[in-house]
């Protein structure tokens, strides 16, 4: 009897010393994760964000011809996985525009619009005064595109063409105020 007591409690006294092991500090448990800026915005948006938006665009379509009435769409496993892999490119792109710290453009960058768009150092302002507003509408492209990955998983050509139209006005609501941000417009 006495030696079970005493090997019970050792096995207690051993796993309460694993726990106490495994816990990690308070301060360990809660630090946000350090990231490293390599691209930025710009990059983030001609290297995956344009390009998959764009994928996703142009995989549905209705067309018109002096034949009639034609679509496109994927049809095969091996379309839809293609339109698939785009639209998870563009929904993790949207996680990469919110980390804090990254850059508008590479220093000494213009903008290919002047007079249009702003530049990229008047850009930086104003999503440096505003972090906020940049996070909720960079969220707002996440949900749109949320919407068209829920489509491709269902392989619904039709919802996938009507998301589209989300991804296009959180992709406009961002850039009227930060791109072009024009009084009256």
């Amino acid at each position: 009897m006495l030696m079970r007591l005493l090997l019970l409690l050792s096995c207690a006294a051993f796993f309460s010393m694993l726990a106490v092991a495994s816990q990690k500090p308070e301060a360990e448990r809660t630090a946000p994760p350090e990231f490293t800026n390599t691209a930025t915005i710009k990059d983030l948006m001609v290297s995956m964000i344009d390009p998959s938006a764009d994928y996703l665009w142009d995989s549905v379509a209705t067309t018109v011809s002096p034949n009639g009435l034609g679509s496109r769409e994927p049809r095969t496993d091996k379309e839809w996985a293609a339109v698939r892999r785009n639209t998870i490119v563009l929904l993790e792109a949207t996680n990469l525009l919110m980390i804090p710290g990254r850059h508008v453009a590479a220093p000494g960058d213009n903008s290919k619009n002047p007079g249009v768009e702003l530049s990229p150092e008047q850009i930086e302002v104003l999503l440096s005064k505003d972090q906020e507003s940049w996070n909720k509408l960079s969220r707002g492209l996440y949900d749109a595109t949320l919407v068209a990955l829920k489509a491709v998983d269902a392989k619904d050509a039709r919802a996938l063409l009507n998301s589209g139209a989300g991804i296009d006005r959180a992709c406009e609501s961002c850039h009227l105020k930060y791109w072009y941000p024009q009084p009256g417009r």
